[in-house]
């Protein structure tokens, strides 16, 4: 079996930001997964705090973090992002939250879906805070990765419940 190196860690092992620049520019794309469990119920649209607003708040931070990613995660590359979508829906036990991250780049935007969707994620549990503080964020998953050298990359999942 061979043994793989972690990619931002050089031979001598020190960390590095890692080399791309004789890659060739092409369509990437990502998309992430995770939920939000909670015990509460979302209030319902048309109350006098609703789910509405606490879906749209989260899926702009989910937008904003995933422009964000180089500035959070050490070594990440900073990059032109073409399109963000951040879904979000409620479901019988909480929310789900999925996002899909395009960019023409010569590098992948998987730590950009993967951000958007902890931020978002993130974004719920903050409103929920006051009726519910047991709420916590469960399966962040990459689900798929299209474009670049290796190829397109994507994993079986069930969807949540």
């Amino acid at each position: 079996m061979v043994k793989k190196q972690l990619s931002h860690v050089d031979s001598s092992g020190k960390l590095r930001m890692v080399d791309v620049s004789a890659k060739r520019a092409s369509r990437r794309s990502a998309q992430a997964r995770c939920v939000v469990i909670t015990e509460a119920e979302i209030p319902a649209p048309g109350t006098a705090t609703h789910a509405l607003d606490v879906l749209h708040a989260a899926r702009i931070a989910g937008i904003q973090a995933a422009k964000q990613t180089a500035n959070l995660i050490p070594l990440c590359h900073p990059l032109s992002l073409d399109d963000i979508q951040v879904d979000i829906a409620q479901n019988p036990n909480g929310v789900s939250i999925e996002s899909m991250v395009v960019t023409v780049h010569n590098t992948g935007v998987e730590m950009e879906a993967l951000t958007a969707c902890a931020v978002a994620a993130l974004s719920v549990v903050c409103s929920l805070h006051d009726i519910d503080p047991s709420a916590r964020i469960e399966d962040l998953v990459l689900l798929r990765k299209t474009g670049g050298k290796s190829g397109d990359w994507g994993r079986l999942v069930n969807p949540p419940e």
